[in-house]
This record gives structure tokens, sequence and C-alpha cells, in this order.
């Protein structure tokens, strides 16, 4: 008897054991419905933009990241994708800022970060480019003016140019913005240059000069850093 229950013991032994089984693998869409997008990752959101996988990742392989992908202009993107999904990307890339800019925009613009996340757009710009924000009396945005494109110096953010506008619509108050491509905001000398230049022309104009801020990754204030 006990070497039959040794024998079924070591039977039993050489039973394999059963095969977990499979958990279900979800579409992205399938993905999406079930968990929201939370549940996404930034290539899975790429893919429900583009439609398909196989250009989605043809696309972060080509710009390495989808930061860099935010910035491609219409033109980069039509090199992988048709018209249509070209149009998709970028509206798909830029609308939270858009939802964002829209927000501070509906708000006086009372500190340096609502007027950076009021000029978000400027953080996919590929060249310089100086801004003029007119405020009134609320501090909220009457408009805003590019008054300059290029590498910023004296000669292209001139006072003149810069305060133009700001008789022209009889503002209150203005801020300076203007982007650092290299994402870098750290002012450079020109920066300081003409923000004591501007400081000192709205002053004898009466006008209020609110802040010069730097959009690169994030920002660089004046006022905050105690140089206006």
């Amino acid at each position: 008897m006990a070497h039959h229950i040794f024998q079924l013991e070591n039977e039993l032994q050489n039973i394999p054991e059963a095969a977990p089984k499979a958990s279900r693998s979800f579409s992205v869409s399938e993905k999406l419905a079930r968990y929201g997008s939370s549940a996404l990752s930034g290539v899975e959101h790429l893919r429900l933009l583009v439609g398909k996988d196989s250009h989605a990742d043809a696309l972060l392989r080509h710009f390495g990241s989808l930061k860099a992908l935010s910035r491609a202009s219409f033109r980069e993107l039509r090199q992988f994708l048709t018209k249509r999904q070209a149009e998709a990307v970028m509206a798909g890339l830029s609308v939270a800022d858009v939802a964002e800019t829209e927000h501070a925009l509906s708000t006086p613009l009372t500190n340096a970060d609502a007027i950076y996340k009021a000029n978000l757009d400027m953080k996919r710009l590929h060249q310089e480019v100086v801004r003029v924000v007119l405020l009134d009396g609320q501090l909220r945005c009457i408009t805003k003016v590019d008054i300059a494109r290029g590498t910023v110096n004296e000669s292209l953010a001139a006072p003149r140019e810069i305060f133009r506008p700001a008789i022209m619509h009889s503002a209150y108050a203005f801020a300076l913005v203007h982007n650092h491509p290299s994402g870098a905001a750290k002012p450079s000398e020109a920066d300081l240059r003409i923000t004591k230049r501007v400081a000192a022309g709205a002053q004898i104009l009466q006008i209020n000069f609110l802040d010069h801020v730097i959009v690169g990754r994030g920002y660089f204030s004046f006022q905050e850093a105690g140089l206006l």
C-alpha cells in the first residue's frame, strides 16, 4: 500500500502546473473607453490622433520625444502624415496650452504666472519673438501685439516700437514678453538692457510696466527677480 501511495505522489508531482490565464489586451480605444485618458501613455494618445500605430511610432523615432514633436511645423509633419493627420496632431498637442491660455486671458493678468500662461504659444516658436501684452485698468488683456521677430536686441525691440501699440490702444498697463527657443529662460545682457530702457520710458509716459517675462521651458520674471 505504501508503495502505491508514493507512486501516486510521484505521478502528481509530474503533472504540469496549469498555465496562468492570459489577461486580455485592450486596444487603445478600449482603454480610453474603460479607464479614461489618464490611463493612456503619451504614445497611446498620439496613436489615437494619427489613427495608425506605425505612423505614430515613425514620428517619435524621428523627433525623439513628444515634446520635440509638439514644436514641429505643419510642413515637417506632412513628411510623415496626410494633411488631415498633421492637422489632428498639431491641434491635439497644443489644445491643452490653448485651454490654459484662454483661461488665463479670462482673468486679470496680475502676476508673472498669469502672464506666462497667457502666452504659452510662445513655447513652440522656433525663433525669438518680442510681444507686448496690453492691459486695461482692471489688468485684463486688451490685445497682444508681436513687434519683432529674430534675435532680440536693442534695435529690434526699440522702446518706440513697444510704446506705439500701448499709446494707440490707450493701455493702462502692459507686460513685455519674449521667448527663448532654446528653452533656457535665463535673461541675457541684452534682455537686461532692454528692460531698463523700457522701464525708464514707461515712467516718462506714465504707463504701468508690469513685468518682462521670458518664456522658455518655464519662465523668468524680471518683477519677481527684483530687476524691475
